[in-house]
């Protein structure tokens, strides 16, 4: 079996506008889910993949996640932090910024997202491509969100969010993997949408892809919040639980 990643980034600082009062005190990562923080699911399933060490990077309310789930200890996993600081960095900047933390290579998931797939499975996948980045897909067929990817014989052929064509019936499914030289030519400091990175990568034909065939889960909106809750509220039973936060 391939071993696992030494690492993954969670992308933990959006403001979570859409789930607003409540989080305007509270960050997306730690709004209840079955009984526990979001973000404990989250770890809980990067570990059952084999991950042991998590960065988390934090912006809004940052403090509030690292004071509620610490170094990880209690869930199995390592972790540490990266702050935005006082200009937030959009999910791009996020990754560069943290980088000194992060491994040569390394899997990135959202804050905001349960994606429930094969990890190892897709790092094989990854590294047989030979390229430095690896976007997983699903096809969704405008169901869940808006699709935003051309996705064609195994090659994402066109990723745009903000312009969207019929022929697109996949979008991002949420997991990526990047070689560290992915984000060092990034201004360090700079604010950047992981977006960006990803059209760049793709117009230098530097993007592998993967497709997953379960779909994925969401907190960042009211719906999505409710389905995340519906779906994991027996997921993680028996493999143990953190206070509520």
């Amino acid at each position: 079996m391939t071993p696992v990643m030494n690492a993954a980034a969670i992308l933990a600082g959006g403001l979570g506008t859409r789930l607003s009062p409540e989080t305007s005190t509270l960050p997306k990562a730690l709004v209840d889910v079955a009984g526990e923080p979001f973000i404990a699911h989250q770890l809980r399933l990067l570990t059952r993949n084999g991950i042991r060490r998590v960065v988390v990077c934090v912006g809004f309310l940052g403090e509030m996640i690292r004071e509620a789930i610490g170094d990880g200890a209690t869930l199995g996993v390592s972790i540490e932090y990266s702050f935005d600081g006082p200009t937030l960095l959009g999910t791009g900047g996020a990754l560069r910024k943290a980088l000194p933390l992060l491994g040569d290579a390394f899997f990135v998931v959202y804050g905001d997202s349960y994606l429930d797939c094969d990890y190892p499975v897709v790092q094989r996948a990854f590294e047989a491509s030979g390229k430095n980045a690896l976007m997983t897909v699903f096809r969704n067929d405008n169901r869940l969100a808006p699709s935003n990817v051309r996705f064609v014989d195994g090659r994402i052929l066109r990723y745009d969010k903000n312009s969207r064509t019929p022929e697109m019936r996949h979008i991002d499914y949420g997991v990526g993997l990047f070689k560290r030289a992915v984000f060092e030519t990034i201004e360090e400091g700079r604010p950047c949408d992981l977006a960006e990175v990803y059209a760049g990568l793709l117009a230098r034909d530097d993007l592998a892809a993967f497709e997953v065939p379960s779909r994925f889960y969401e907190i960042g909106s009211p719906e999505g919040l409710e389905d995340t809750r519906a779906y994991l509220k027996n997921r993680d039973q028996g493999s143990g639980t953190m206070n509520k936060t």
